[in-house]
């Protein structure tokens, strides 16, 4: 899974998210207070692990390459990253409350592979979290960017798969923009660090000022839908 998660806050809150997976099943579920992108899991079946909801949050989960086995889960106390995200999507926790989880509780992945998420609410509140690693909480950055290495690592460690290219070509264009930025521009960023050797099977725009998710699949870019929350 290799993946871009962008936030910019100007006049508008707006999320961009690429989803690229190879060899996965994916569905889009389109109900009334929440997208999600679902990932096919052969032993627990659908998974909602990335999407919005009508209440402002945002949630992307990257991959971290490399693997640190730091993110294996140690005992039944640690708190597995999918859940944190699917409670904040589904709405069973608030973003308030998952950021104060994250700093009593030990945060783990999965058994062998690092998730990481990028997390965002309405207010354009980011939290950054890496299981193993720690969290970055910023509130309200002019823009945040993850894609597949760890954000307390930088490029200290290599991996093909990291998409340090992608994050310097999404925060320079980030850091270039003016106040006007809005849904188009936002594309144009999803489009530039699109793939598809590890295909971008999903981009997604969430204008938050307006409550409004914007999505097309396989880079159809001429083909944009869009769900206006109430």
């Amino acid at each position: 899974m290799m993946c871009t998660s962008i936030i910019s806050n100007r006049k508008k809150t707006l999320v961009g998210w690429n989803l690229d997976i190879l060899e996965m099943e994916y569905q889009i579920v389109v109900e009334e207070d929440r997208v999600s992108i679902n990932i096919y899991d052969p032993d627990k079946g659908w998974l909602p692990l990335f999407g919005a909801n009508a209440r402002g949050d945002f949630i992307a989960m990257p991959t971290c390459w490399p693997f640190d086995q730091r993110s294996d889960p140690t005992n039944e106390a640690c708190i597995p990253i999918l859940e944190i995200d699917m409670d904040l999507l589904l709405g069973k926790k608030s973003f308030g409350e998952i950021k104060q989880l994250v700093e009593r509780e030990t945060v783990s992945s999965v058994p062998g592979v690092t998730f990481q998420a990028q997390l965002s609410d309405k207010n354009g509140n980011v939290l950054q979290i890496v299981p193993g690693q720690g969290y970055y909480y910023k509130e309200r950055p002019a823009y945040s960017v993850l894609t597949n290495f760890s954000p307390f690592k930088m490029d200290r460690e290599q991996h093909p798969w990291m998409g340090w290219d992608r994050y310097q070509k999404a925060t320079e264009l980030l850091e270039h923009t003016n106040d006007d930025f809005d849904v188009s521009d936002c594309f144009h960023i999803l489009k530039e660090t699109a793939q598809t050797v590890c295909p971008t099977v999903v981009s997604m725009v969430f204008d938050v000022s307006e409550n409004i998710l914007y999505w097309c699949e396989n880079r159809n870019w001429a083909q944009i839908q869009k769900k206006a929350f109430s």
